[in-house]
């Protein structure tokens, strides 16, 4: 059984036992969900714990490794164009729709004061949200360790950005052990994020048995219009990078999505992009034609970097966290989500919900209980399927906007009798993930 399999069934097991509870208003009952409890905030400790170490590791021995291979150039340049420029767009959707969307989730005001009392969390008013200009300045740390204490992510992945880039420029006798070092780093950090999701069905069941004595049978309606109103939005978004691949990228509409079925395909049964990659390449190249700077070198940096499903996921998962324990958010608090899961989409690690992993901090921020991310990890396996689906598609569409700003595409394999052959995928690295046995959207991504 895998991993996801058991965090879904325990968080199932747990919400049904939480309305047992609930309905009957047993005494002795509820003295037991309240022991259980606490194991559930330990769990998301245990999670927060890992964020800092791993994704700072990861970055700083992946960068200094890049700038010493010299491979990002003017291709590698644009790619990082075009995937920021989606990634905007992907941003804003559900920063525009989802808000009001989810004023149609109600939650019993009493029972959400009640989960609130479980997290410490007994306020319903706004949290301060920093301004543009504060926030802009705060990007840069004046002092990186304090910035780690107070788990300012953000600015820490900047300041570990300018080193890994300086580390990069070092003497290579000189560089080589400070990259084995952050990389051991990383490897034994993966090693006990391993052990983590290890325990999720323990954790996730706890913190499925509390929301549940709380919320009562209104829990399960919560959960069902989460994974109905999350897995819509990456509907729409793969409708838009539809129209972005004919308008952006000069493709029919009819050969790209020939040219993205069988990813997707592949992508929603297995929930990984890596595995999909070469199903990508080879729609890319004999339904599209695209060039091989684009089919060799981007495509592999899509999917190693490039994870659209984040701006949704992000903006998603803290309106549900917020209507569960009604918990105001703000517009500027929501778009304040969509940003920072636009600059953090390329430092998710390759691991299982790896971009829930790192949105820890950023709950303090806007006033949520980080008890929700371990919520969110226990609901990913069902939008992960959509997340991978829209991640693949993004790839592709990235791939022909590409081809079409890079000088045009070949002739695909459709429009030349005769062509047959098709170009065997590089060899994509993807060690972190590879080891952890899977990549999930989030990507996995993630």
């Amino acid at each position: 059984m895998s991993a996801a399999t058991r965090a879904i069934l325990a968080f199932g097991f747990g919400l049904a036992a939480g309305i047992v509870i609930a309905l009957t208003d047993s005494a002795p009952l509820r003295q037991v969900a309240a022991v259980i409890e606490p194991v559930g905030t330990l769990w998301v400790n245990a999670i927060r714990m890992t964020v800092i170490p791993l994704v700072v590791s990861l970055l700083i021995a992946g960068i200094a490794s890049a700038a010493d291979s010299k491979r990002v150039g003017r291709m590698g340049v644009s790619a990082f164009a075009v995937f920021l420029l989606l990634l905007i767009v992907a941003a804003i959707i559900p920063a525009a729709i989802g808000p009001s969307l989810f004023e149609f989730l109600t939650v019993d005001p009493s029972a959400a004061a009640s989960l609130r009392a479980t997290t410490g969390t007994a306020t319903t008013a706004p949290a301060e949200v920093p301004t543009f200009t504060s926030w802009v300045v705060g990007l840069v740390p004046a002092n990186p360790l304090r910035a780690a204490v107070d788990g300012a992510l953000l600015p820490l992945i900047i300041f570990s950005v300018a080193f890994a880039l300086a580390l990069g420029r070092v003497a290579p006798a000189r560089r080589r052990p400070a990259v084995e070092l952050f990389q051991a780093i990383a490897d034994t950090m993966l090693m006990i994020v391993r052990g983590v999701l290890a325990l999720a069905p323990i954790g996730v069941f706890a913190l499925a048995l509390t929301l549940a004595v709380n919320l009562g049978l209104s829990a399960a309606g919560a959960v069902a219009f989460y994974l109905a109103a999350h897995s819509g939005l990456l509907v729409i978004v793969i409708a838009v990078l539809y129209l972005v691949a004919v308008m952006a990228g000069g493709v029919p509409l009819g050969r790209f999505a020939r040219a993205a079925l069988p990813a997707q395909i592949v992508g929603f049964s297995t929930r990984s992009s890596f595995a999909a990659l070469p199903a990508t390449i080879q729609g890319a190249e004999r339904v599209l034609g695209l060039p091989p700077q684009v089919t060799g070198f981007a495509l592999p940096l899509a999917v190693t970097t490039f994870r659209i499903n984040q701006g949704v996921s992000w903006v998603v998962g803290a309106l549900f966290i917020a209507a569960l324990y009604d918990i105001s958010l703000s517009g500027a608090a929501v778009a304040l989500f969509a940003a920072t899961a636009v600059a953090m989409s390329f430092s998710v690690p390759g691991i299982p919900s790896g971009s829930l992993f790192i949105m820890a901090p950023f709950f303090a921020t806007v006033g949520l209980p980080v008890e929700g991310i371990g919520i969110l990890i226990a609901l990913d396996a069902i939008p992960d399927l959509f997340k991978t689906v829209t991640n693949v598609t993004a790839h592709l569409t990235a791939g022909a906007v590409l081809a079409r700003w890079s000088g045009g595409r070949e002739s695909s394999i459709d429009e030349v009798p005769g062509r047959t052959a098709v170009r065997a995928p590089p060899d994509v690295g993807a060690p972190a993930a590879d080891r952890l046995g899977a990549e999930r959207s989030t990507g996995r991504a993630p």
